[in-house]
């Protein structure tokens, strides 16, 4: 529209399966296999190898519960997006502001470990590993600025040779392993094994860092869920068998007093060559983490921007880069500020304990947002075990953080304390949201928040369908309806009935009434010349799908929130959808397909230019999943002419929906036989359908021949 404004840049989708696990490993495997085994060694002794593994316990139901949250809602800001729609924007705030705070301790623990590590080569004075920590801070600062594309590869190369290096120092190290090093084993006795479990649990928080670049994740609903699950397997494997080569073949007063354990360990197992390749793969590491770090904590800002709860200038997004220049530029600048200032063994205890607290408020989002009722929650991941594990997720972290100590303790209490400040005093009196906890009031009859349910509807669409969605078939079987002359919709609307009735068993009655009462109530979108009726049917087996055009202008009574009714727009199409009443998710995601291709700025014109019924269809079809060709004896890919389309060869994973001959559309079998002209339009799954678009796609095509979607 003229004079409206330009749409803000978005964050560009750019991140894959193993950018995801490239991540959240490299945010792993960095401080707390190579700085922190010497201290946690001096409090629990060889019991650390023990503290590593417990302190994954109260990870796995978090890591869980954020898988779900994130294939749900795949949105800048992770923890702090999820805490605010679900428990409201003082809660998001207290954790978006203390996540951040917490991952970037994170950060500057592992860019001190760097400047430890990096101290090795050379000889140096007192400052001098501070200033390599706060010179690399500013150098990753830049290469996030530069795009979360470039960052991630950056992230992949760093991950591989981290790993490769890792496995050549267990392969040389267990077996120099001796058992007598692992005498006294629980000698440190449970409150000291059960504080250094908690002073260790940073070590894995990077697996679930990913989640706050989870809109920057193609097909987050797969990608996510699996880049987390190997990473956390990964870590797991790597922190055991390091800490068992470590306390296996190092003295125990070396590794107590050691803030270089790993290269000490290298050392012992493979001398000074083994030492340089392991303190290179700690300069990988936390190369990585530091990486890894600024590009998930600068979405924080972005996203408490984006709704308000944090000044305008850090939600913008650079329109060349699609990167939140204001917000990475921010989080570096309090990078460099932690470097000069804090301990990197109180930075490790202190991002633990509210870490562990933000765990607890994530277990606890996913049992308000199931709780909620909203159709339009609708992850591609379920946490098993519901509600046993998010509850015990919520519960477990607290014993943890009350075993590290009064500082940890009164620290998480003091980032609560400045996040609950900051939405007093500033954000306040700038959101007017609730979270999907005044959902769970509705059921007990206090309140409810709907433009949630309108947020999450909007996620739905952007997200897609499922593979098992039977969207293409649904279309293909479609009723279509041509009205021609002046179209009325009440009689409209009993053709649609009648014709779903057929292909039902039910009444058309039950039709009728429940398209008519849902417009009336104002439960039928319209927008861009289109209406969209939609309901439930229990005991219907598979969804039902009806398009009708419309030549000349449609109007009808349409309702609003308040009862009233009102003349709508005209519309030149309408489609009615019903589904089985066991599956509204399902339903949600075809309107959300069906609205997403309506908002295409060609849709009304392909859609009234179509010359036929099989046009109309291909209109909705998505263009990875079909391909149109045409039956011509001119060419040897497409000679089928007085061929059945059984002897035709196609691959498996497609099907030939549609026979399109003159002005008749005809239901393909397998005896079919083929005629010059004929059209065909096959489906199937998109690395088969890219197959036959590069098999009929020849330099000597006409135009015509083919019409791949």
């Amino acid at each position: 529209m003229e004079g409206s404004p330009a749409p803000a840049p978005k964050l560009k989708k750019e991140l894959r399966l193993f950018d995801v696990y490239a991540l959240a490993t490299g945010a792993t495997l960095s401080a707390g296999l190579f700085l922190l085994p010497g201290p946690a060694f001096r409090e629990a002794g060889p019991a650390i190898v023990l503290c590593y593994l417990l302190a994954a316990v109260p990870l796995v139901p978090a890591m869980l519960c954020i898988a779900e949250l994130s294939t749900a809602m795949p949105r800048a800001g992770g923890a702090y997006y999820f805490l605010e729609r679900s428990l409201g924007p003082l809660v998001g705030t207290v954790g978006g502001l203390g996540t951040w705070l917490a991952l970037v301790l994170k950060t500057s623990f592992a860019l001190v470990g760097l400047g430890a590590y990096s101290a090795l080569f050379f000889e140096h004075g007192p400052w001098t590993e501070k200033g390599i920590a706060v010179g690399f801070a500013v150098l990753f600062g830049l290469l996030n600025l530069w795009g979360s594309e470039k960052s991630g590869k950056a992230q992949r190369l760093l991950v591989v040779a981290l790993l490769a290096v890792l496995a050549l120092f267990l392969a040389r190290g267990l077996p120099e392993v001796q058992p007598d090093h692992f005498r006294g084993f629980f000698d440190a006795g449970f409150e000291r094994i059960l504080a250094t479990t908690g002073m260790v649990y940073i070590s894995y928080v990077g697996v679930t860092k990913v989640a706050s670049v989870s809109e920057e994740v193609r097909d987050p609903e797969r990608s996510l869920p699996r880049g987390v699950f190997l990473s956390l397997a990964t870590a797991l494997v790597v922190y055991a068998l390091c800490t068992i080569v470590l306390v296996g073949v190092l003295h125990p007063a070396d590794l107590a007093e050691s803030i270089t354990p790993m290269a000490a360990g290298a050392l012992s197992v493979g001398g000074t060559l083994g030492e340089v390749l392991v303190a290179v793969a700690a300069l990988l590491a936390f190369f990585s983490v530091a990486n890894a770090g600024i590009l998930a904590s600068s979405r924080y800002p972005l996203a408490m921007s984006r709704d308000g709860l944090a000044p305008e200038r850090f939600g913008r997004v650079s329109a060349k880069k699609g990167v939140p220049v204001q917000a990475v530029l921010l989080t570096v600048f309090v990078i460099v500020l932690v470097v000069l200032a804090l301990d990197p063994l109180k930075i490790a205890k202190l991002a633990s304990a509210f870490q562990l607290l933000m765990f607890a408020l994530l277990c606890g989002a996913v049992i308000v947002m199931r709780e909620s009722g909203l159709d339009s929650y609708d992850p591609g991941y379920r946490a098993p075990l519901y509600p046993w594990l998010p509850l015990f997720g919520f519960m477990a972290p607290f014993l943890l953080i009350f075993q590290m100590g009064w500082l940890p303790t009164l620290f998480s209490f003091g980032l609560v304390g400045a996040g609950v400040g900051w939405y007093t005093w500033y954000a306040r009196a700038r959101v007017e949201r609730h979270g999907a906890i005044f959902h769970v009031f509705a059921r007990l009859g206090e309140a409810r928040h709907d433009a949630l349910d309108t947020e999450l509807r909007g996620i739905l669409k952007e997200k897609g369908l499922r593979d098992h969605d039977p969207f293409e078939s649904i279309v293909m079987e479609a009723v279509v309806l041509d009205v021609e002359g002046a179209p009325d919709f009440g009689r409209i609307v009993d053709q649609v009935a009648l014709a779903l009735a057929v292909r039902s068993g039910h009444s058309p009655d039950v039709f009728a009434q429940g398209f008519t009462q849902g417009t009336l109530k104002g439960a039928t979108p319209v927008a861009h010349g289109v209406a969209l009726p939609h309901m439930h049917l229990e005991g219907l087996e598979h969804p039902l799908l009806v398009l009708v055009r419309a030549r000349e202008e449609l109007r009808f009574e349409t309702g609003d929130v308040f009862g009233k009714t009102h003349l709508s727009e005209p519309v030149h199409a309408a489609f009615f959808l019903v589904s089985p009443g066991e599956d509204p998710s399902q339903h949600l995601r075809m309107l959300a397909q069906l609205a997403s291709r309506i908002d295409q700025a060609d849709f009304l014109e392909e859609w009234l230019s179509a010359e036929n019924e099989l046009a109309l269809r291909e209109v909705f079809l998505r263009d990875d999943r079909y391909v149109s060709v045409d039956v011509t004896a001119a060419r040897q890919e497409t000679d089928w002419v007085d061929r059945e389309l059984r002897e035709l060869g196609l691959p498996e994973g497609c099907l030939v929906a549609a026979v399109r001959r003159g002005a008749r559309t005809l239901v393909p079998r397998g005896h079919t036989r083929l005629e010059e002209g004929d059209r065909l339009l096959i489906f199937g799954e998109p690395e088969v359908v890219a197959g036959l678009r590069e098999r009929f796609a020849h330099p000597e095509a006409r135009d015509g021949e083919l019409q791949p979607g």
